[in-house]
C-alpha cells in the first residue's frame, strides 16, 4: 500500500505500473494483482487508507474542493473522476471505485443539499460532482487550451464561483 501510495502520488495513476509498485514494494507484481484485483481496486484501497472511514467534508467548500482539485492535478486522470464519465472495463473496478464516488464525493454532497432543503438534493449531487470531475478530467484531455494551461486555484476559484452564483 505505501509503495502504491507513494508511486501514484510521484507519477500518477496513468504512469504507474503493478509492476513498478511491486518492485518498489519488494514482491512479485502478479501477488499484487491477486491480491486487489488490479490496479484500479489498488488505487480504490489507496484512497480508503488515505482517508480512512472519516467522513468526507463535501466537495463545495474550498478546501475540500482544492484537495481534490490537486490531487487529480498530481495524479491524473485517476479512476474515481473516470468512473465518473465513462464505464470502466472491468465490472469489479467499476463497481467499487463508482461505491469510493459515491461515498467519498456524492454522499456528503447531498447530505448537505438536505439540511440546507434544496430539492432534488440527489440530483444536484450528482450534476455537481459530475460538473466538477468532468472539469478536472478536461484538464488532461487537450481539448481546452485555457483550462489546461490554467493553475488549479484559478480552476477551483472558478468553480466555487458558479456554484455561488446558483445557490
Amino acid at each position: 500500500m505505501r509503495a502504491a501510495t507513494e508511486l501514484f502520488s510521484e507519477r500518477g495513476y496513468d504512469r504507474t505500473t503493478i509492476r513498478e509498485i511491486g518492485e518498489r514494494a519488494g514482491v512479485d507484481a502478479a501477488l499484487i494483482a491477486r491480491h486487489f484485483g488490479g490496479k484500479a481496486l489498488l488505487y480504490v484501497e489507496v484512497l480508503r487508507a488515505e482517508h480512512g472511514d472519516s467522513a468526507p467534508v463535501d466537495l463545495l467548500t474550498e478546501p475540500r474542493l482544492r484537495e481534490v482539485a490537486e490531487r487529480a492535478e498530481r495524479r491524473g486522470p485517476v479512476p474515481l473522476l473516470r468512473v465518473a464519465v465513462q464505464p470502466l472495463s472491468e465490472q469489479g473496478a467499476q463497481d467499487a471505485t463508482r461505491a469510493a464516488l459515491q461515498a467519498r464525493l456524492v454522499e456528503p454532497l447531498r447530505e448537505r443539499f438536505v439540511r440546507e432543503g434544496r430539492d432534488r438534493p440527489g440530483l444536484r449531487a450528482d450534476v455537481m460532482v459530475a460538473a466538477v470531475a468532468g472539469v478536472l478530467l478536461a484538464r488532461h484531455s487537450g481539448a481546452f487550451d485555457d483550462l489546461a494551461g490554467a493553475e488549479v486555484g484559478e480552476v477551483v476559484d472558478i468553480l466555487m464561483e458558479m456554484y455561488a452564483g446558483g445557490a
